[in-house]
Protein backbone atom coordinates (compact mmCIF):
# COMPACT_ATOMS: atom_id res chain seq x y z
CA UNK A 1 0.00 0.00 0.00
CA UNK A 2 2.79 2.46 0.89
CA UNK A 3 4.67 1.79 -2.34
CA UNK A 4 1.70 3.06 -4.36
CA UNK A 5 2.14 6.56 -2.90
CA UNK A 6 4.33 8.88 -4.99
CA UNK A 7 6.06 10.44 -1.98
CA UNK A 8 6.63 7.23 0.04
CA UNK A 9 9.32 4.64 -0.55
CA UNK A 10 9.46 1.32 1.31
CA UNK A 11 13.13 0.56 2.05
CA UNK A 12 12.69 -2.60 4.17
CA UNK A 13 10.04 -4.99 5.42
CA UNK A 14 11.10 -6.81 8.59
CA UNK A 15 9.34 -9.33 10.78
CA UNK A 16 11.37 -9.27 14.00
CA UNK A 17 12.30 -6.52 16.48
CA UNK A 18 15.91 -7.67 16.60
CA UNK A 19 16.32 -6.80 12.89
CA UNK A 20 14.94 -3.26 13.13
CA UNK A 21 17.78 -1.29 14.71
CA UNK A 22 20.49 -2.63 12.36
CA UNK A 23 18.20 -1.95 9.39
CA UNK A 24 17.44 1.59 10.58
CA UNK A 25 21.16 2.35 10.74
CA UNK A 26 21.74 0.81 7.31
CA UNK A 27 18.71 2.31 5.53
CA UNK A 28 18.32 5.62 7.46
CA UNK A 29 14.54 5.90 6.94
CA UNK A 30 12.72 9.15 7.57
CA UNK A 31 9.87 7.25 9.24
CA UNK A 32 9.64 3.68 10.49
CA UNK A 33 6.23 2.01 10.73
CA UNK A 34 6.26 -0.71 13.38
CA UNK A 35 3.72 -3.27 14.48
CA UNK A 36 3.54 -3.15 18.27
CA UNK A 37 3.30 -6.92 18.45
CA UNK A 38 6.45 -7.79 16.52
CA UNK A 39 8.34 -10.60 18.24
CA UNK A 40 11.75 -9.93 19.70
CA UNK A 41 13.65 -8.81 22.74
CA UNK A 42 13.56 -5.39 24.34
CA UNK A 43 10.04 -4.27 23.54
CA UNK A 44 8.62 -1.95 20.94
CA UNK A 45 9.10 1.18 23.08
CA UNK A 46 12.84 0.50 23.49
CA UNK A 47 13.24 -0.04 19.74
CA UNK A 48 11.35 3.18 19.02
CA UNK A 49 13.48 5.09 21.52
CA UNK A 50 16.80 3.77 20.12
CA UNK A 51 15.93 3.98 16.44
CA UNK A 52 17.94 6.28 14.22
CA UNK A 53 14.87 7.03 12.07
CA UNK A 54 13.57 10.59 12.09
CA UNK A 55 10.18 9.40 13.28
CA UNK A 56 8.46 6.20 14.30
CA UNK A 57 4.81 5.31 13.85
CA UNK A 58 3.66 2.39 15.97
CA UNK A 59 0.57 0.46 14.90
CA UNK A 60 -1.23 -1.07 17.82
CA UNK A 61 -4.53 -2.65 18.71
CA UNK A 62 -6.22 -2.15 22.04
CA UNK A 63 -4.32 -5.14 23.49
CA UNK A 64 -1.02 -3.31 23.79
CA UNK A 65 -0.21 -3.16 27.50
CA UNK A 66 -1.04 0.29 28.80
CA UNK A 67 2.43 0.67 30.30
CA UNK A 68 4.01 0.20 26.87
CA UNK A 69 1.53 2.68 25.39
CA UNK A 70 2.45 5.21 28.05
CA UNK A 71 6.17 4.83 27.31
CA UNK A 72 5.42 5.38 23.61
CA UNK A 73 3.15 8.39 24.28
CA UNK A 74 5.95 9.99 26.30
CA UNK A 75 8.17 9.89 23.19
CA UNK A 76 5.77 12.03 21.12
CA UNK A 77 6.04 13.81 18.68
CA UNK A 78 9.00 11.74 17.38
CA UNK A 79 7.03 8.56 18.05
CA UNK A 80 3.40 8.30 17.04
CA UNK A 81 0.83 5.75 18.14
CA UNK A 82 -2.08 4.77 15.93
CA UNK A 83 -4.68 2.00 16.01
CA UNK A 84 -4.57 -0.96 13.65
CA UNK A 85 -8.19 -0.25 12.77
CA UNK A 86 -7.14 3.01 11.08
CA UNK A 87 -8.09 3.35 7.41
CA UNK A 88 -5.31 3.18 4.80
CA UNK A 89 -5.76 6.87 3.99
CA UNK A 90 -5.44 7.86 7.66
CA UNK A 91 -2.37 5.66 8.01
CA UNK A 92 -0.63 7.33 5.06
CA UNK A 93 -1.61 10.73 6.48
CA UNK A 94 -0.14 9.75 9.86
CA UNK A 95 3.16 8.76 8.22
CA UNK A 96 3.33 12.15 6.54
CA UNK A 97 2.59 13.93 9.84
CA UNK A 98 5.34 12.03 11.67
CA UNK A 99 7.74 12.90 8.82
CA UNK A 100 6.88 16.60 9.36
CA UNK A 101 7.47 16.28 13.12
CA UNK A 102 3.80 16.52 14.04
CA UNK A 103 2.20 14.52 16.82
CA UNK A 104 0.14 11.43 15.96
CA UNK A 105 -1.63 9.82 18.93
CA UNK A 106 -4.70 7.59 18.76
CA UNK A 107 -7.10 8.99 21.36
CA UNK A 108 -8.30 5.55 22.54
CA UNK A 109 -4.78 4.23 23.00
CA UNK A 110 -3.69 7.48 24.63
CA UNK A 111 -6.52 7.40 27.18
CA UNK A 112 -5.67 3.80 28.09
CA UNK A 113 -2.03 4.80 28.54
CA UNK A 114 -2.86 7.76 30.76
CA UNK A 115 -5.05 5.63 33.02
CA UNK A 116 -2.38 3.01 33.69
CA UNK A 117 -1.36 2.49 37.31
CA UNK A 118 2.28 2.92 38.23
CA UNK A 119 4.13 -0.33 37.67
CA UNK A 120 5.84 -1.55 40.85
CA UNK A 121 7.80 -4.15 38.87
CA UNK A 122 11.26 -3.50 37.50
CA UNK A 123 11.99 -4.09 33.81
CA UNK A 124 13.76 -7.34 34.69
CA UNK A 125 10.83 -8.51 36.83
CA UNK A 126 8.48 -7.80 33.92
CA UNK A 127 10.79 -9.74 31.62
CA UNK A 128 10.78 -12.72 34.02
CA UNK A 129 7.01 -12.59 34.41
CA UNK A 130 6.47 -12.41 30.63
CA UNK A 131 8.53 -15.56 30.21
CA UNK A 132 6.53 -17.26 32.98
CA UNK A 133 3.34 -16.51 31.01
CA UNK A 134 4.63 -18.91 28.34
CA UNK A 135 4.71 -21.71 30.91
CA UNK A 136 8.50 -21.58 31.28
CA UNK A 137 9.96 -23.03 34.48
CA UNK A 138 12.40 -21.09 36.66
CA UNK A 139 15.23 -23.10 35.12
CA UNK A 140 14.07 -22.30 31.56
CA UNK A 141 13.71 -18.59 32.41
CA UNK A 142 17.19 -18.68 33.97
CA UNK A 143 18.72 -20.19 30.81
CA UNK A 144 16.93 -17.70 28.56
CA UNK A 145 18.03 -14.67 30.62
CA UNK A 146 21.51 -15.99 31.55
CA UNK A 147 20.67 -16.02 35.25
CA UNK A 148 20.79 -18.68 37.93
CA UNK A 149 17.60 -20.50 38.82
CA UNK A 150 17.91 -19.13 42.35
CA UNK A 151 17.96 -15.56 41.04
CA UNK A 152 14.85 -16.24 38.99
CA UNK A 153 13.11 -17.67 42.07
CA UNK A 154 14.10 -14.51 43.98
CA UNK A 155 12.59 -12.37 41.20
CA UNK A 156 9.42 -14.45 41.32
CA UNK A 157 9.19 -14.00 45.11
CA UNK A 158 9.53 -10.23 44.74
CA UNK A 159 6.93 -10.24 41.94
CA UNK A 160 4.46 -12.11 44.16
CA UNK A 161 5.07 -9.66 47.01
CA UNK A 162 4.76 -6.56 44.82
CA UNK A 163 1.57 -7.77 43.11
CA UNK A 164 0.11 -9.11 46.37
CA UNK A 165 -0.47 -12.41 44.60
CA UNK A 166 -0.49 -15.91 46.07
CA UNK A 167 0.64 -17.66 42.90
CA UNK A 168 2.41 -17.01 39.63
CA UNK A 169 -0.88 -17.30 37.78
CA UNK A 170 -2.47 -14.66 39.99
CA UNK A 171 0.59 -12.40 39.56
CA UNK A 172 0.35 -12.78 35.77
CA UNK A 173 -3.37 -12.00 35.82
CA UNK A 174 -2.89 -8.89 37.98
CA UNK A 175 0.06 -7.63 35.93
CA UNK A 176 -1.80 -8.13 32.64
CA UNK A 177 -4.95 -6.42 33.91
CA UNK A 178 -2.90 -3.47 35.17
CA UNK A 179 -1.06 -3.22 31.84
CA UNK A 180 2.36 -3.90 33.36
CA UNK A 181 3.17 -6.75 30.98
Amino acid sequence: MFATEDDLEVVAVLGHLDDILPASVRERPDVMVLDAHLPGAGGIDAVARRSSAGGVLVLSDRDLPAAASLRLVRQAPRVGLIGTDTSPGELVGAIRKIARGQTVLDSGLMLAAIRVKDNPLTDRECEVLKLVTTGATAQEVARKLCLSAGTVRNYLSRILAKTHARSRIEAIRKAEQAGWI
